[in-house]
């Protein structure tokens, strides 16, 4: 997960923190939309990735990121609602699209091009990111 985290950092221009944060947001957004098995193989292929989905996770039930997941819901759920949590980060849309590619090419090179491709086939609009 260091090196992922350090990968985005470096690429987009922020703190590790908002870059855990953002990879903990993309990885439990996968978890609730994508095929269980094929997220759970890509989840488990990154060293700290569990541990980080499940604060994600934990984080958007509760709290401001929680209220304003669910404001989000209520416009769009889906990717839309995972591009507003991203948002409330302080990203901005190219950052999100550089997270987006970074994020798949590394689950790719851990998890496999297929796990990747069965996540994308389920969820489509991932398909600008790989």
């Amino acid at each position: 997960m260091e090196e992922l985290v350090a990968q985005l950092g470096a690429k987009i221009g922020v703190s590790p923190e908002v870059a855990t944060q953002a990879i903990g947001a993309v990885l439990a957004f996968l978890e609730r939309e994508g095929p269980a098995d094929a997220v759970s193989k890509l989840v488990d292929s990154i060293s700290g990735a569990r541990e980080v989905t499940n604060e994600a996770m934990n984080a958007q039930s509760g709290g401001f990121m929680g209220m304003l997941a669910g404001m989000v819901g209520h416009v769009g759920g889906g990717i839309a609602g995972l591009g507003g949590q991203l948002m409330a980060l302080g990203l901005d849309l190219s950052q999100i699209q550089a997270i987006g590619k970074e994020l798949f090419a590394y689950a790719e090179k851990e998890a496999g091009p297929e796990v990747v491709g069965k996540i994308v086939a389920e969820i489509p609009e991932l398909g600008q990111f790989v």
